[in-house]
């Protein structure tokens, strides 16, 4: 939150695709539970996106970054992606651009079931589907250090660096367990392939290993990414916090999406503690459904609840939550889980379910 009693200043980028769909649906409801609840919030909107890269070449306006930083709490992301676009140079120089150089070393995605109808687990509840992944979201194979030689002949060699730093490990290993300690979460989970990588997680192993020190209440372990992932899907239930690199947690945390019934209830947050930081539901841009009105906006308006949460708006952070798992419960859905209604009648449901529940608390 700003100094001074300001309003909370929010960048709005609904992007491509159902980005442009979704996003205008979690405004609407943020302005709905925030408005009653008399929390100060602007919202500015920017149209950086592929009709913009398309129609001016350009992908983040210059001075961009520094603007986000320094005026804005937090940014609303739709979704990049646009056919019109192969190499999808515009996604990478935004979305990755801006995860780079605002330094959001955080990757947050939520794994939480909302419905035992959306898992494709057997005998599971809502009970048994509830963890956070914390993903490295700076290094790694990521960070595009490699290059090609003798590319497109027989003899082409492609190199892919894994980028890792004590500094790096360290913080995104501590947020997790922090993460945990806040939350009242007692289960901390490192994953990485140590036992083939065995110089840059090698660096992952000796680092947790000594910060797990620090949280000795934890009850901390190590597994095998390949092993993880075959534990989320045996038993769901033994993890609170799974920590791990930005190509594994890139992975694991779609798994776990579809485990809590699919991207279009995804949300996420790149974060920087105590800087501006970005959320975004983490279905993209979908083209092959876009302007059909069947968007999901669930993913949308639950990655607003993350942001409400990081600005120190809980209560309201829980409203929405719990509006959403209200509309799961009576079917007011789009057609991808279940239901047959558009997007926007959804989104004006959940406003309206929203706007009532923090009258009533009031």
């Amino acid at each position: 939150m700003r100094s001074g009693g300001a309003a909370a200043r929010i960048a709005v980028i609904p992007g491509d695709g159902i980005g442009a769909e979704v996003t205008p649906q979690a405004v609407k409801v943020l302005k709905a539970v925030t408005a009653p609840a008399k929390r100060p919030i602007e919202f500015v909107e920017f149209d950086w996106g592929a009709d913009k890269y398309l129609r001016e070449g350009v992908t983040l306006p210059a001075g961009a970054v520094e603007m986000l930083r320094d005026e804005f709490d937090a940014i609303l992301f739709g979704a990049m992606g646009d056919p019109r676009v192969p190499s999808n140079q515009h996604a990478a120089d935004i979305l990755l651009g801006l995860r780079f150089k605002l330094d959001l070393y955080v990757n947050a995605r939520p794994v939480e079931l909302l419905h035992e109808r959306l898992t494709p687990l057997r005998d599971r509840t809502e009970k048994d589907i509830r963890l956070m992944v914390i993903r490295e979201n700076t290094e790694g194979l990521y960070v595009g250090v490699g290059g090609f030689f003798k590319k497109g002949t027989a003899d082409e060699i492609a190199v892919q660096e894994d980028v890792n730093s004590r500094k790096g490990v360290e913080r995104i290993i501590r947020y997790a367990f922090e993460y945990a300690r806040k939350n009242g979460l007692k289960r901390v989970c490192m994953s990485d392939k140590s036992n083939a990588m065995t110089f840059a997680h090698d660096l992952w192993q000796r680092v947790f290993k000594e910060v797990r020190q620090e949280y000795a209440e934890m009850n901390s372990r190590h597994l095998y990414i390949d092993t993880l992932a075959m534990e989320m899907v045996r038993d769901p239930r033994q993890f609170d916090v799974i920590v791990t690199c930005n190509l594994f947690g890139d992975i694991i945390s779609d798994l776990g999406a579809q485990l809590a019934g699919g991207l279009g209830l995804a949300p996420s947050g790149n974060i920087h503690p105590g800087r501006t930081s970005l959320f975004e539901p983490v279905h993209g841009s979908a083209p092959n459904i876009a302007g059909k009105e069947i968007a999901n906006p669930l993913g949308s308006v639950l990655t607003s609840a993350m942001m409400l949460e990081f600005l120190g708006w809980k209560p309201e952070a829980v409203i929405l939550r719990t509006a959403v798992r209200t509309a799961l419960h009576e079917n007011f859905v789009t057609p991808d889980i279940g239901g047959d209604k558009k997007t926007a009648e959804v989104g004006d449901w959940i406003a309206s379910h929203a706007a009532k529940s923090v009258s009533a608390s009031s």
